[in-house]
């Protein structure tokens, strides 16, 4: 097997999928819901695989094993990320993505650990503070999704707001992710300047034949669902906990929704300027 192949036989089949000849009517619709799935789930795979390591290493991981948990989950974050690019499964621009989310999320974790907002409460010896280097890998799972579901589903938009806009607000929501402790929280009035700038946006996105359109406001709130979804498997696989979790655990706040969507913008506006804002005729079912 050479190194491509594993990436040459997932196009073979996804182009086979693509142009698997079906019935119009509710079959096809079913089909194209099914292959959207399969898309999805393949847009998720580096954050998928990490839920799993995450699992199955609470589950599994022997306690007295020489190396740490959280140090054996960094170098199989890294594994995953390397045989990724190696075997073609995600470009290089995606891997800046990826990269920038690392970044980003590990000073954001370095800040918030000091705060007490969460703990990490298991020993490692890769790890920057109270950090373990494993973390950063869990925002830059975001990143490759968003990343990689914007090359698989061809995205384009209508109505787009001014891209030096959305950077003024992504910057904006990551400095109050830090000032809400001296300072008000503004959360809100970042809510409603979303709003307003992305209010009449639309993702358009090709699951299968047909060009399909999301208002984008409604894409980030599902995609910060399925985050807060991961979040609780993260929490239940003690990969970090709350305060409010020390006793015991029990399912995140559906609070925390607020900060996954407001992340999930700054998220969507740093894989924007990478890829670029494709424009897209507004008449589009």
């Amino acid at each position: 097997m050479t190194l491509t192949s594993g990436a040459t036989r997932f196009a073979r089949i996804r182009a086979r999928l693509e142009t698997l000849p079906v019935a119009e009517g509710p079959q096809a619709w079913a089909y194209e819901f099914l292959l959207f799935g399969f898309k999805q789930g393949w847009a998720c795979l580096f954050g998928g695989l990490m839920l799993v390591l995450l699992l199955a290493t609470h589950l599994f991981y022997p306690a007295d094993a020489a190396l740490h948990r959280y140090d054996f989950l960094t170098l199989a974050a890294l594994a995953i990320q390397g045989a990724m690019l190696v075997f073609r499964l995600e470009s290089w621009r995606e891997a800046k993505v990826i990269a920038a989310f690392h970044v980003i999320g590990t000073v954001m974790e370095l800040f918030k650990t000091q705060a007490g907002s969460w703990i990490y409460p298991e020993a490692s010896l890769l790890h920057i503070g109270a950090v373990p280097l494993f973390s950063g890998f869990m925002y830059a799972a975001v990143g490759s999704y968003i990343a990689r579901i914007w090359r698989i589903f061809d995205f384009s938009f209508t109505h787009y707001p001014p891209v030096w806009a959305t950077v003024l607000l992504a910057v904006a929501i990551y400095i109050n992710f830090f000032a809400h402790h001296w300072l008000p929280d503004v959360r809100l009035a970042l809510f409603a300047a979303a709003i307003l700038l992305f209010g009449r946006s639309w993702a358009v996105f090709t699951p299968w034949r047909i060009p399909r359109r999301m208002p984008l406001l409604l894409g980030f709130f599902l995609v910060a669902l399925f985050i807060w979804l991961a979040e609780n498997i993260g929490t239940f696989a003690n990969a970090w906990t709350y305060p409010d979790q020390r006793d015991g655990w029990h399912m995140v706040s559906l609070a925390k929704l607020g900060s996954w969507y407001l992340l999930m913008i700054i998220s969507f506006v740093l894989v924007s300027l990478i890829h670029g804002i494709k424009r897209s005729p507004a008449q589009i079912r």
